[in-house]
């Protein structure tokens, strides 16, 4: 017979408790049986774990070394049970989101903000990403929740809706169309324009609407945030189409938003892994994402 768990058992309450009585009283057994399993592990060892003096065990170097290995053995398992509790508490639950950058800042703290007052122990990881990309690792499965804009289909991957609203634009509130309430696609004409890059969805919709409405504009620096957009148009670089999130957050100190008089939709979506073990918490962040939405 193999060395059991028991044993070990054994051996712990006996070191812990000083005595085979106490050790016996702790494990809530007979001293005969413990006496005999003690003696038992002692024959599996090969060697002696006690000295017998005077009917008292003194435990051998060799004791004392294996009880500091014990030891560190059930800490371990002490802190597998403390996390095991905790899961199921959801404590110290971790929630690993991709997301692009627009959306990391714009829509997700105050989403967080919420998860975070009902899950208190709760942790997040958030990692910004860009297609390709993002599709990329939420089809590897690798997060638990992914954030993008006009999603599309990705293999592995459920694409579920959270919000829909349109792009406005946003121009610094000393320009003169600033006091006007809503803007018109022929209000840019002759302006000075930041766009998104050229290979952003938006950007091409964007210059696709005033193409169709033959309206010029001067287009002179562009960037792949919209929250660098704003910025640049805060400094009077020009005027910009961004989605409402991100003006919403970066308005105000020299920068204003305004409606347009057409509707150019702007949609967020959440990628939902289908092949990796569900997180409550994934399901709490898309509630409040909605909610906030």
């Amino acid at each position: 017979m193999d060395i059991q768990h028991r044993h070990i058992e054994v051996f712990r309450a006996v070191m812990t408790a000083g005595s085979v009585t106490a050790a016996a009283q702790l494990l809530h057994t007979s001293q005969p049986t413990l006496s005999r399993d003690l003696a038992r592990l002692e024959q599996l060892l090969g060697y002696a774990l006690f000295e017998r003096e005077r009917g008292r065990l003194k435990a051998t170097a060799r004791a004392r070394a294996l009880f500091e290995e014990v030891e560190r053995s059930f800490q371990g398992l002490g802190r597998v049970i403390e996390r095991a509790q905790a899961l199921g508490r959801d404590e110290d639950a971790e929630l690993t989101v991709l997301s692009l950058p627009a959306l990391s800042h714009a829509v997700l703290p105050g989403a967080l903000a919420t998860l975070l007052a009902s899950h208190p122990g709760a942790r997040v990881d958030i990692t910004p990403a860009e297609p390709p990309l993002l599709d990329a690792w939420m089809s590897e499965q690798r997060f638990d929740l992914g954030l993008a804009e006009q999603a599309t289909p990705v293999p592995g991957v459920r694409i579920e809706p959270v919000l829909e609203a349109d792009e406005v634009a946003v121009l610094p509130a000393s320009h003169p169309l600033a006091a006007r309430e809503r803007l018109a696609l022929a209000d840019f004409a002759g302006q000075d324009f930041i766009s998104l890059a050229t290979e952003d969805p938006y950007r091409r919709e964007i210059d696709a609407r005033f193409d169709a409405a033959r309206v010029a504009r001067r287009l002179r620096v562009q960037t792949h945030s919209a929250v660098a957009v704003c910025e640049l148009v805060r400094a009077g670089l020009g005027l910009a189409i961004v989605n409402p999130l991100t003006a919403q957050a970066c308005a105000g100190d020299g920068l204003v938003v305004r409606p347009l008089g057409v509707s150019i939709p702007y949609r967020v979506s959440a990628l939902m892994p289908l092949h990796r073990p569900a997180q409550p918490l994934a399901g709490a962040l898309l509630q409040a994402l909605r909610a906030r939405g």
